[in-house]
């Protein structure tokens, strides 16, 4: 089900403890010389359509949120960005829309890193004022760590930014949009890690031209590969969702 496409009645008529409301939120911003901007967007929406097709009767998908958190990208140019605080903000009022409107399970499928700490704070808020819903969130790639490292190639066996993984994932899904002639390796990938502690630095000081990794073993091949393996493991983790109790209480989880 799609949210955008059912009338008023329709929506209304929806088993609201036996749905999934997924949320895919993403950016558009550069993602180096060789991919396009709105490469987050385009993932996530395609996974997310995915996996609707796959749960049509279970799923209801909103539209993607395609503005995202990507102030650590402004120096690099070529990004659209919300501040922290009106991201926050904005995600808060989505979910209270959907959770005003009855539903109680709900999912925000995130497609770009930079989200992920404003989505945790949203989950947050929102979770204190409604403790007897199901509010979750994620990358869509958290699914499939074991696939990721058996699958890439590089060193960097992780989801890094227009890299093996993403690129890939383009190859496989809008191969006409990528700039085969600069699809390179990136470089070294300056840490944002010291002795433990996060090092805030942009992708500018982080970066060579604001990809990473090895975007050059990249192939439609792995892509493929990955994007159906990160549908089938999300379809399964639809299905715990919807088995997932709820309440208020500890006794509420305690089988």
């Amino acid at each position: 089900m799609k949210f955008q496409e059912l009338t008023s009645p329709r929506l209304a008529s929806i088993e609201r403890d036996q749905t999934l409301v997924v949320i895919p939120i993403a950016a558009v911003e550069q993602h180096g010389p060789h991919l396009p901007t709105g490469t987050d967007t385009l993932i996530c929406t395609a996974v997310a359509e995915a996996l609707e097709a796959r749960l049509s009767a279970q799923v209801l998908l909103t539209p993607t949120l395609w503005l995202g958190a990507s102030a650590h990208h402004l120096r690099l140019g070529a990004t659209l960005d919300s501040q922290l605080t009106t991201y926050i903000a904005t995600l808060v009022d989505v979910l209270r829309s959907v959770l005003d409107d009855g539903f109680l399970r709900v999912m925000l499928l995130n497609g770009h890193g930079g989200n992920l700490d404003p989505l945790k704070v949203a989950l947050r808020q929102v979770q204190l004022t409604h403790p007897d819903t199901l509010l979750v969130g994620g990358c869509y790639w958290s699914v499939v760590d074991d696939l990721i490292q058996s699958t890439l190639q590089g060193d960097h066996k992780f989801v890094g930014h227009a890299c093996e993984f993403e690129t890939s994932m383009i190859m496989h899904l809008r191969p006409e949009l990528i700039d085969a002639d600069h699809v390179a390796d990136a470089g070294e990938l300056v840490t944002d890690q010291l002795n433990g502690l996060f090092v805030s630095r942009d992708m500018r000081q982080r970066t060579l031209a604001g990809c990473t990794g090895r975007p050059d073993l990249a192939s439609a091949e792995k892509g493929k590969l990955l994007f159906e393996g990160i549908v089938d493991r999300l379809a399964a983790t639809v299905q715990r969702l919807l088995a997932e109790p709820l309440g208020t209480e500890y006794a509420d989880f305690v089988r």
